[in-house]
């Protein structure tokens, strides 16, 4: 009974006495030893609304990475994204605005994982202009933003 007991206290012995973290990201080139950082920003199966994300398009995979900068004030058109992507926010604030009221508000340094194929609008929030870094998973023949035609928010 007692042994049992034994490899789980052994784990963490070791980890808290040499500080490495039971979860820590490897970045796969053995960079620790040279000083390098690894730190994840967001990982998750959901998007930022809580509902699962979709499965990949079974077509020609593409990404896409832009650098968006919305100024400060302007609310985005109503849209969806029918590909999976995530940002990090680089400056300002950004307010996110679900047809459903749901919100969420993101400042620099966050993360999201961004919904897919929901309705949607974003608004700069200021004093400064947001810019936001965006990965976009998906494929050729898809395009990474839809503007929708209804009411507003």
């Amino acid at each position: 009974m007692k042994n049992r007991w034994l490899a789980p206290l052994a784990i963490i012995a070791i980890s808290t006495i040499t500080s490495i973290p039971l979860n820590a990201h490897d970045d796969g080139h053995g960079g620790r030893a040279l000083g390098i950082k690894v730190e994840t920003l967001a990982q998750s199966t959901d998007q930022w609304d809580g509902d699962s994300l979709p499965h990949y398009p079974a077509s020609t995979a593409e990404i896409t990475v832009l650098r968006i900068t919305i100024p400060a004030g302007v609310t985005l058109p109503l849209h969806t994204h029918p590909v999976i992507n995530a940002g990090v926010i680089l400056q300002g604030k950004l307010q996110l605005s679900l047809q459903d009221g749901t919100t969420r508000l993101l400042k620099q340094g966050d993360a999201l994982i961004e919904v897919v194929n929901t309705v949607h609008t974003g608004k700069s929030l200021g004093p400064k202009d947001a810019v936001v870094l965006v990965f976009y998973a998906g494929s050729k023949d898809l395009p990474t933003t839809v503007q929708v035609k209804e009411k507003a928010l």
